[in-house]
């Protein structure tokens, strides 16, 4: 039987993050809203939409264990209205449970999760990643955010490398698609599972990057790793990661956006990577 860890503590005041991502049962029924803190440009952002499934799974009765690998589908924009969650137990192991929830809206599938969870025993341990260089956190001034979707409001950008310049035409050569950036929530919040998840789709579309431009985009698919569990996280005690995200190819409409969660202290938290549509 795998052992049950503790949920988050949301304390008295309940941070715009957990409110956005909060969960109710209505009459037998999973049930949440989207809020407009998190609004993207036709939806609440992906991230904050994914942190409400895995949230389904965490605060599940049979739920056993950490999230150790995560993919959502993001099949339609979800809207204002409320929605449901099916979270159900597929199969469970010694070790491992697996997981799917599906996000019901106006009779149809917006998104849907499957998720590993297991729990982590002590082994053989070795990074072999290492940290990217970067300033300290205080020494790097955050992203101004007050003309960009409300979900961006959300949270601190402050970047070491590849800062988006994005101006009325396009670049005149395609530049690199690289960032490296401290990222934190605008209203400070411990890091913890949710908050990844989320963070692993905050960062910018890359595209953005490398035309100089915004243009139509739309994640597809998104994938986390953890490589960190409960444990883990409270050791770190931390309100803030450091995030490097890159990509590969732009082809057809499709690119991939890959990228890393460290924690001040070097630990390695999160991988993730994307499928992301573009108009261009």
């Amino acid at each position: 039987m795998l052992e049950k860890t503790p949920s988050t503590d949301l304390g008295d005041a309940v941070h715009p993050f957990d409110r956005a991502t909060r969960i109710s049962r209505v009459e037998g029924k999973l049930q949440g809203v989207a809020s407009a803190d998190y609004f993207a440009f036709v939806g609440p952002f992906g991230g904050a939409t994914a942190a409400t499934l895995l949230r389904a799974i965490i605060e599940h009765p049979e739920r056993a264990g950490d999230p150790l690998s995560v993919t959502v589908n993001f099949c339609a924009p979800v809207g204002s209205a409320p929605f449901e969650l099916d979270a159900r137990l597929l199969k469970a192991t010694r070790s491992t449970q697996h997981w799917m929830v599906e996000l019901v809206q106006d009779g149809g599938v917006a998104a849907f999760m499957t998720a590993v969870f297991a729990v982590r025993r002590p082994s053989w341990s070795h990074q072999t990643a290492a940290m990217p260089e970067a300033p300290p956190f205080d020494q790097i001034k955050p992203l101004p955010t007050s003309v960009i979707a409300p979900w961006a409001q959300q949270y601190q950008f402050r970047f070491v490398e590849g800062a988006p310049q994005y101006g009325k035409a396009s670049n005149d050569h395609p530049a690199s698609a690289y960032s490296r950036m401290w990222l934190s929530d605008t209203r400070p919040r411990r890091i913890d599972f949710l908050s990844l998840l989320s963070m692993s789709d905050t960062f910018f579309a890359r595209i953005f990057h490398v035309l100089g431009a915004i243009v139509p985009i739309g994640t597809v698919s998104m994938t986390t790793v953890f490589h960190a569990d409960s444990a883990d996280l409270a050791a770190e005690n931390t309100t803030m990661v450091l995030g490097a995200a890159d990509a590969n190819i732009f082809h057809k409409s499709f690119s991939d956006q890959t990228g890393q969660l460290w924690s001040p202290g070097g630990r390695l938290l999160a991988t993730t990577s994307q499928v992301v549509y573009f108009k261009a």
